[in-house]
């Protein structure tokens, strides 16, 4: 199918059907892809949580009492659920397991070619860290990134998705540890079947026109 067609075809959902379960092969090709999302330098500043069970879709819905009450049933009914996290910090550790990575993957043909990833990396995140002093929030773009992918990947495998920011993160981190993983939850991805009652399913597609939204130059 073609990739305009996906993006045309998918959207918010805001109601699953609780009684319909994504088979294991396409979470298992969804999360394949999701682990393969682009990111600056290959940083992969991420990590996402899977709730599959009533019990960790439970654990994610306690990020959504109070003000946030309204997505809970997004979160509950639906199949899957995938908190989507950044990394506080880049860490030493975490750069280094990087580039052993890439090393094992066969990237590098050379020592200079592995110091100069090296390098380059490094020079990336200490521009963010000292100069423009938002490695945190260049992280998070990393990881929306990886969502952009995900919303993707699901439409193409026949699935229903809604992306929430409207959760607790403060209470979710502790309920998932987060933070002393060096984590910090992001964006919420709910993912299943739609509901027939949804209402937004029924309601057409709504984007500016082309001329308003590309120059060409």
């Amino acid at each position: 199918m073609e990739l305009a067609s996906l993006a045309k075809r998918r959207y918010t959902t805001k109601a699953f059907d609780a009684s319909r379960k994504i088979p294991q092969a396409s979470i298992d090709a969804l999360l394949e892809q999701l682990r393969h999302s682009p990111s600056s330098v290959n940083s992969q500043p991420w990590h996402f949580v899977i709730a599959s069970t009533d019990e960790g879709k439970a654990r994610i819905a306690k990020g959504t009492e109070g003000s946030f009450a309204y997505n809970a049933p997004k979160v509950l009914k639906a199949s899957h659920v995938i908190v989507l996290c950044s990394r506080n910090d880049m860490t030493e550790e975490h750069l280094q397991a990087l580039l052993d990575q890439e090393a094992r993957d066969g990237r590098f043909h050379s020592e200079d070619a592995r110091v100069g990833q090296d390098n380059a990396r490094r020079g990336y995140v200490a521009l963010h860290r000292y100069d423009q002093k938002d490695l945190q929030h260049w992280m998070e773009k990393q990881t929306y990134l990886a969502l952009g992918t995900l919303l993707l990947g699901a439409a193409a495998l026949g699935l229903d998705a809604t992306p929430m920011e409207g959760f607790d993160f403060k209470k979710l981190d502790e309920e998932l540890g987060l933070r002393a993983q060096g984590l910090t939850s992001l964006v919420l991805v709910a993912l299943g079947y739609r509901d027939e009652t949804d209402f937004n399913a029924g309601l057409p597609k709504s984007r500016l026109p082309a001329e308003q939204v590309f120059t060409h130059i």
